[in-house]
């Protein structure tokens, strides 16, 4: 028997899938989490074989959680799932650890697939997302890029982020500067809305 974990944030999605995967003779889930930070705990307590994540939980992220799973119990097999189909996040889904990526209106005999396939030593990607990903490149972001874009996005000012961040505001207005120019945005909430669109944040 295959023993899964689910993480999800919304509970009728989650009960959806767990009642779906059990419909499977060899896969039983033996822990759900509804945030990313009780994945590593409820994957150490019930030694499960594959993590099911979704990327954007509440506590930290899916592809954080993929990441401390991959460092701690590297055996655990990690499926991210997502509503939302962005290259980036497959890019970064596969830099935390990801054995496999799919959407989640995926039918429930792939993702069951899916889980086998891991299991086998296989890497199972959605083939469209794939070819989206190529197409769109890497995120021409770095990471302190990112950091005052995300800063930004709520609308703090140059000297807000500059103390969140312990920069100067001349290096956030930088920072912002050569973001807003490398997403082809005019200004700084394009460039998050950009960026966030792309999965680059």
């Amino acid at each position: 028997m295959i023993r899964l974990l689910l993480a999800e944030d919304q509970s009728m999605v989650r009960e959806a899938l767990a009642a779906l995967l059990s419909l499977e003779d060899d896969l039983e889930v033996v822990a759900q989490a509804a945030r990313g930070d009780e994945v590593l705990p409820a994957a150490r307590a019930r030694h499960v074989d594959v993590a099911l994540l979704d990327i954007e939980m509440p506590g930290v992220s899916g592809l954080d959680a993929a990441a401390a799973l991959r460092a701690e119990l590297p055996h655990v097999k990690i499926v991210i799932l997502t509503t939302f189909g962005r290259p980036g996040y497959l890019r970064r889904a596969m830099e935390s650890g990801a054995d496999a990526f799919l959407v989640k209106d995926a039918p429930a005999a792939r993702l069951a697939d899916a889980v086998r396939g891991v299991l086998r030593g296989e890497r199972v990607i959605d083939p469209v997302l794939a070819a989206a990903a190529l197409a769109d490149g890497a995120s021409p972001l770095t990471d302190r890029e990112r950091d005052v874009l995300r800063c930004a996005s709520g609308g703090a000012t140059n000297a807000e982020i500059a103390g969140t961040l312990s920069l100067s505001q001349g290096t956030v207005r930088n920072y912002l500067s050569t973001a807003i120019q490398k997403t082809g945005a005019r200004n700084r909430a394009e460039a998050f809305r950009t960026a966030h669109d792309k999965g680059w944040l």
